[in-house]
């Protein structure tokens, strides 16, 4: 749990602060989002880790216990990992800017901290991993921000 909670405190705290490192015209070392994308991108994940974005489970029944296996390790997601619901081409920015963009991904990561302090027993469903509870969900988190800020040179 302690592992947990650090990564929370990441999450919670820091995670914002280490995109606010990046400068907002960086050319990734991979994929095709730029940095407003990629902040908004995590946005969009904290809204469906939250449970505002609902989705069914697109991973076959038999592959989920692999998959939660994965996402509980340490193994980071490979560079280019494929995400089936999302366009081959990012979208244009929905904020003004990245300050925007910083601000309301700031709004969701506090919005899912407040979910499960109110529901520490909630379980939330991911398309790729399924039916997940604070801890996996905060793992998955952590393991997504770290991918996207290493995607642009941040490194841990």
């Amino acid at each position: 749990m302690e592992n947990i909670t650090q990564k929370a405190y990441f999450l919670r705290n820091n995670f914002v602060n280490k995109l606010r490192e990046i400068k907002p015209g960086t050319i990734p070392m991979w994929g095709k989002m730029n940095v407003q994308q990629m902040i908004e991108h995590m946005s969009y994940s904290l809204r469906q880790a939250s449970g505002k974005e609902l989705y069914t489970i697109v991973t076959p029944e038999e592959n989920l216990p692999r998959m939660q296996q994965f996402l509980m390790s340490d193994k980071p997601f490979r560079e280019n990992t494929p995400n089936q619901l999302l366009p081959d081409e990012p979208g244009t920015p929905r904020q003004e800017s990245v300050e925007a963009a910083l601000l309301e991904l700031q709004n969701e990561i506090e919005y899912f901290f407040h979910v499960f302090d109110k529901d520490p027993d909630k379980k939330i469903t991911n398309p790729f991993f399924g039916e997940l509870n604070y801890e996996m969900w905060v793992q998955l988190l952590e393991k997504h921000a770290w991918h996207h800020l290493r995607q642009f040179g941040v490194q841990h």
